[in-house]
């Protein structure tokens, strides 16, 4: 169990909606999360036992699809990483790495293509290490997104995202977030499997907030991830959490 903090979000859901949880066909049950919670809690792994137990949560669900997992490292001055919690337990996580100072992520196999975005003046950050408990509301997904787009655009005036993705998963991104290609399919050396490179233009992101953040079931045609985000008046108490617990 997590001991209780002041939270960055706060949100509560409906119990028992399954339409309304991220899940992949033939995943074994047993690694749903029952939804006996409603409330759920959005924080920053800011110690090494928080930073653990979100560590713990990647092993299982990367573990489960077969990937290979990096030890996670002490704190580093340009990567947050926030985990999502109900009732004490870790049920979603991810780290956001900042370019500046340490290379991201990606740089180990897509160098080539970041730089094409650097002498654009391009400030690119990259997120990763994402995992989301089996059975548990798609919001959790959304809250994270959103908060790291407060973080890094909002806050620190970066531009865009780049992400590594398997094969498998890059119609998801593309459709749920707005993601386009950049990069062609490569070895990703981390995890031992294929990964493309992707690129969201952050202020692209904040336009499909401020249109559909905060909707939730009455987005209407909408099937993208946005209308789970917040709304746009929730940003500047989120963002002086933020600000509050890391700037």
């Amino acid at each position: 169990m997590l001991k209780d903090e002041l939270p960055i979000a706060t949100f509560a859901c409906p119990t028992g909606l399954r339409d309304l949880c991220i899940g992949e066909q033939g995943t074994d049950e047993r690694l749903d999360h029952p939804l006996d919670v409603q409330v759920f809690h959005i924080r920053l792994a800011n110690s090494a036992g928080r930073r653990e137990a979100a560590s713990l949560l990647i092993r299982k669900m990367y573990g489960w699809r077969g990937y290979a997992v990096e030890p996670e490292h002490d704190a580093e001055p340009n990567k947050i990483t926030l985990y999502a919690e109900t009732g004490g337990m870790v049920v979603g996580t991810m780290s956001l790495c900042l370019d500046r100072d340490i290379s991201l992520p990606a740089d180990e196999n897509f160098r080539d293509k970041l730089d094409e975005l650097r002498t654009q003046g391009r400030r690119l950050c990259e997120p990763s290490r994402l995992a989301i408990d089996k059975g548990v509301t798609k919001r959790v997904f959304a809250s994270l997104i959103h908060i790291s787009y407060i973080y890094s655009h909002n806050i620190h005036g970066f531009t865009d995202y780049v992400i590594e993705v398997n094969p498998r998963h890059v119609m998801f991104y593309k459709r749920m977030l707005g993601f386009r290609d950049f990069g062609g399919e490569r070895p990703c050396t981390r995890v031992g499997a294929p990964a493309v490179l992707l690129r969201l233009d952050l202020a692209h992101m904040g336009e499909q907030i401020r249109r559909w953040g905060g909707l939730m079931e009455a987005h209407g045609e909408e099937r993208s991830f946005y209308p789970y985000f917040f709304p746009q008046w929730d940003e500047p108490g989120i963002t002086a959490r933020l600000m509050n617990g890391r700037n």
